[in-house]
C-alpha cells in the first residue's frame, strides 16, 4: 500500500477536523513551501558534496603539483607550502612555515631576491627570476621563481618553484657539445638522410677550404678527388646500411684543387622508429701520415742506393711469378748475380767510388730487361734478376748474356777507368720437385758460386740432381748426428793375439751403429759420410771416452787388455788434440796410458807430417803409442816412415788375403817385415781369416795378428769370456 506524503497527510487531517475554505488554501501553500524547502536542502547537500570533492581534488593537485608552491606574507614569511615545495627545499613543512623564505636563498642571491620581492609587493606585477636556493643539507640547486601578488588586505605573494637542475645539465651538455663541435680539430659534417649537408664546423672549413655557406646544401661528393677506388665507396655504403658505421681513409680535394687524405668516421643517426635521420662524419687530415707511410714502404721495399727493389719486394714478386707460372704454364728464371772485382775497387778507391760503380752498373743492367722483369739488389755487390713469361728455359739465354755484357762494360768514374765482370747463377721454375721461393734463390746462389769457380764472367745453371744428392747427404749426416745424441752407437772389440805364444795382446775398438730400423750397421755404411765433417771429431771423442771406460771396467774385472782406437785426420790435426787426450786420460787416473794405442792412416799423416810427428812424440811422452794402419797401401816412403815415430805397423788385409796364392804378396810382406825390423817398429797383420794364413805369417816372422779367423768383433762385456775360452783352447797349435 502506497505511503501518503506529508502534505497529503495534513490534508486528510484537515478534512477530518473540518477545516474549510481559506484555511484549506493556506494549508496548501504551506505544503508547497515545505516541498520547496526539502528540494533546496537536497540541492544544498549535493552542492556541499561537490564542493568537498572539488576541494579534495584541488588540495591533491596543489600538494602533488610538479612545481613547489609557497604563500608568503608581505614580510616574506612562509605561510603555506605544498608537498613538492617541501621536497625541493629538502625540509619538512613544520620547519618552513613562519620562517622567512630569504633564509632558503643562497647568500650571494639574497639581495636580488629582496629586490624582486619588494617590486612584486609594491607594483602587483608578476615577476620571474632564477636564483640558487639552499636545501636543509646545505646543498645549492638552481630554481626558477614565478612570483605574483594577490589580495590586498592583507596582501600575499604566491611563489612557484621549478627545479632547473636537469635543465641546466642539459644546457651544459648542449653547450659542451656545441663547443666541441665548434672548436674540435677534426672536421665535422652533418647531413640529412638524403646526404645533403646541413651543418659543418670550423675545422671543416680549415681542412677543406670551403666556408660554411659554400658547403651547406651540397652533397659530400663535391669534395671527391677521383683518387679513391670505387670499391672503397661500395664498402662505405655497405657498412652504413648494415652496421650504420664506417671508418676508413678517403682521398678528397680542397677548394684550391689540392688533393688530401682524410681518415673518416661516418655514423648513421637513427630516429625512434629505426629509420636513418642524419649522417655525421668526423675526419682528420692524414696526408702527411700517408706520405710518411709511402716513404716507409719505399724504404722497406727499395734499395736506397740504386733504387732497385730489395729482398723483401723481390720475394713478393717472385712468389707472384711462381704462382702465375703454374697457372699459365710459362717458365721463370731467377738469376743470382755477383760483381767480380768490385771488392778490390771498393777497397782501393773508397766507398764513394764503389757506390757510383754500383748505381751505374745497376742502371745498365736494368735497361737490359723487359718491363715485366725485375732487377733487385740484395746488398753489397749482389743482384737478382727475375725473368718472367718464358716459353722455354733457353729463352732466358739472350737476357743473361745482356746482363753479363752490361756488367762488363767499361766504367768512367771521374778520372778512373774501371772494368768489372759478373758471375751469374740461374735456377728455373717450375721444377720436377716442389720448391719454394727461398729454395729457388738458394739454388741460384749455389750456381753463382759454380760460375765463379769456373772462371767468372759467365753464367751457370743450377744442377737440380746434384742438389738432390747433396740434400740426401745432408739428411744422412743429420741422421748420424741424431744417432750420436740418442746413444745408438756401439763399440765392438776385435782381439789381437800373439800367434807364437797365444797371448791376447790387445783389442781394436770398432764402431757399430745399432739402428732402430736397420739393425746393426757396419762402419763402412756411415763413417765415410762424416770424413772431414765436425761429426767425425764428435764420434772420435766418444770412441776415446768409451774405450777408456771399457778398459777401466775390464781392469776392475781382473782382465788387463790394451785397446787401440782409430783416429781420423781432422781429429788428429786439431790443435787441441793432445790437450784433449790429456784431459780424457785424466778422467781415469788409475788407467796406465800405455793401455791405449792410437791407429792412424798413412794419408792422415802425410797431410801434415811435421804436425803429426810432433803430436805422436807428445803422446808418446805420456805413454800413448801410435800404430800406422793399412800399411803398404799408401806411399810407404822410407823418408816419411823415418820421420813418423809410430810404435807399430799394421799390414793391410789385402796382402794377407792373397798371400797363399800370390807370390808378389809374399814379396811385399817380406819387404814390409824388413822395414819394420830396420826401423825397429812392431808389426801386426790384420784380416787373418784362417790357420793357414796364421802359420805362413809365423814362418815370415810376423807374430801379432787379428782377424775373423781369430775372433769377430764383439761387445766389450763379451771379451773376458772369449779370452778365457781362447786361453783354454786356441784355434791352432803353437809352433
Amino acid at each position: 500500500m502506497k505511503k501518503p506524503t506529508s502534505a497529503h497527510s495534513i490534508s486528510l487531517k484537515m478534512e477530518r477536523v473540518g477545516v474549510r475554505g481559506e484555511d484549506t488554501h493556506l494549508l496548501q501553500e504551506l505544503q508547497l513551501h515545505q516541498l520547496e524547502l526539502q528540494m533546496q536542502n537536497e540541492e544544498l547537500r549535493h552542492a556541499h558534496n561537490a564542493l568537498e570533492a572539488s576541494r579534495d581534488l584541488y588540495l591533491d593537485l596543489y600538494e602533488h603539483a610538479p612545481v613547489g608552491y609557497l604563500t608568503l606574507n608581505v614580510d616574506g614569511v612562509i605561510e603555506a607550502v605544498n608537498q613538492t615545495g617541501e621536497q625541493l627545499l629538502g625540509c619538512q613543512r613544520g620547519h618552513l612555515l613562519q620562517r622567512r623564505f630569504a633564509s632558503r636563498v643562497a647568500m650571494p642571491e639574497r639581495d636580488r631576491w629582496h629586490q624582486v620581492f619588494v617590486r612584486v609587493c609594491r607594483s602587483g606585477q608578476a615577476e620571474e627570476c632564477e636564483l640558487a636556493l639552499t636545501r636543509a643539507d646545505g646543498s645549492h640547486w638552481p630554481a626558477r621563481l614565478n612570483c605574483v601578488r594577490y589580495g590586498s588586505q592583507p596582501a600575499s605573494v604566491r611563489v612557484s618553484l621549478t627545479d632547473l637542475t636537469a635543465r641546466r645539465q642539459i644546457e651544459s651538455r648542449l653547450s659542451l657539445a656545441a663547443s666541441v663541435f665548434t672548436h674540435a680539430r677534426e672536421g665535422i659534417m652533418i647531413t640529412d638522410a638524403g646526404g645533403t649537408i646541413i651543418e659543418v664546423n670550423d675545422a671543416f672549413s680549415t681542412i677543406t677550404g670551403y666556408t660554411r655557406e659554400e658547403a651547406l646544401g651540397m652533397n659530400p661528393r663535391f669534395l671527391a678527388s677521383g683518387l679513391t677506388e670505387r670499391s672503397l665507396y661500395m664498402d662505405l655504403w655497405r657498412g652504413l646500411r648494415e652496421e650504420h658505421y664506417w671508418q676508413g681513409d678517403l682521398w678528397n680535394r680542397r677548394r684550391n684543387g689540392e688533393t688530401f687524405a682524410t681518415r673518416q668516421t661516418i655514423t648513421a643517426i637513427l630516429d625512434v622508429r629505426g629509420h636513418i635521420q642524419n649522417y655525421i662524419s668526423l675526419f682528420t687530415d692524414v696526408t702527411d701520415l700517408h706520405e710518411h707511410q709511402r716513404q716507409l714502404e719505399y724504404i722497406a721495399h727499395y734499395d736506397p742506393l740504386t733504387h732497385l727493389p730489395n729482398r723483401v719486394l723481390l720475394a713478393s714478386r717472385l712468389q707472384q711469378a711462381m704462382s702465375r707460372a703454374l697457372g699459365t704454364g710459362c717458365k721463370v728464371a731467377l738469376a743470382y748475380l755477383d760483381l767480380d772485382g768490385f771488392k778490390a775497387i771498393n777497397d782501393l778507391h773508397g766507398h764513394e767510388t764503389g757506390d757510383k760503380v754500383l748505381t751505374t752498373v745497376a742502371r745498365r743492367m736494368k735497361h737490359t730487361l723487359r718491363d715485366a722483369c725485375t732487377l733487385a739488389r740484395l746488398g753489397g755487390d749482389e743482384f737478382v734478376a727475375l725473368i718472367v713469361d718464358l716459353d722455354q728455359v733457353c729463352d732466358s739465354a739472350p737476357m743473361l748474356e745482356r746482363l753479363l755484357s752490361a756488367a762488363s762494360e767499361p766504367l768512367h768514374i771521374g778520372a778512373l777507368d774501371l772494368q768489372l765482370s759478373a758471375s751469374i747463377g740461374v735456377s728455373y721454375y717450375p721444377q720436377e720437385g716442389d720448391v719454394s721461393a727461398d729454395q729457388l734463390l738458394r739454388q741460384a746462389d749455389q750456381a753463382m758460386y759454380q760460375a765463379k769457380l769456373a772462371g767468372k764472367n759467365r753464367y751457370h745453371v743450377f744442377d737440380a740432381q746434384h742438389d738432390l744428392d747433396l740434400r740426401g747427404h745432408n739428411a744422412r749426416l743429420d741422421r748420424i748426428d741424431r744417432a750420436i745424441r740418442e746413444h745408438e752407437l756401439r763399440l765392438y772389440y776385435q782381439p789381437k793375439v800373439n800367434l807364437r805364444t797365444g797371448e791376447v795382446v790387445g783389442a781394436e775398438a770398432l764402431v757399430r751403429w745399432l739402428h732402430p730400423e736397420k739393425g746393426l750397421l757396419m762402419p763402412e755404411s756411415f763413417l765415410p759420410l762424416i770424413e772431414g765433417n765436425a761429426l767425425s771429431e764428435i764420434i772420435g771423442d766418444w770412441v776415446l771416452d768409451s774405450a777408456l771406460s771399457q778398459v777401466h771396467t775390464w781392469q776392475q774385472a781382473g782382465v788387463r787388455v790394451p785397446v787401440s782406437i782409430n783416429v781420423g785426420a781432422r781429429q788428429l790435426q786439431h790443435p787441441d788434440f793432445v790437450a784433449n787426450l790429456v784431459e780424457r786420460l785424466g778422467a781415469h787416473p788409475d788407467l796406465d796410458p800405455q793401455m791405449l794405442m792410437i791407429e792412424i792412416l798413412e794419408t792422415s799423416a802425410l797431410e801434415d807430417i811435421e804436425g803429426v810427428s810432433h803430436t805422436i812424440r807428445a803422446c808418446a811422452a805420456m805413454g800413448v803409442r801410435f800404430a800406422l794402419d793399412d800399411f803398404g797401401t799408401g806411399y810407404s816412403s822410407l823418408s816419411y816412415l823415418k820421420r813418423l815415430p809410430v810404435a807399430q805397423l799394421k799390414i793391410d788385409q789385402t796382402f794377407i788375403q792373397g798371400m797363399l796364392h800370390a807370390p808378389e804378396d809374399i814379396s811385399i810382406l817380406q819387404a814390409i817385415l824388413g822395414l819394420a825390423i830396420a826401423f825397429r817398429r812392431e808389426i801386426i797383420a790384420e784380416g787373418v781369416d784362417s790357420a793357414a794364413q796364421a802359420s805362413r805369417l809365423l814362418q815370415l816372422g810376423c807374430d801379432l795378428a787379428q782377424g775373423f779367423g781369430i775372433a769377430e768383433p764383439m761387445p766389450g762385456d763379451a771379451l773376458p769370456a772369449w779370452i778365457a775360452r781362447w786361453n783354454a783352447s786356441p784355434l791352432w797349435p803353437k809352433p
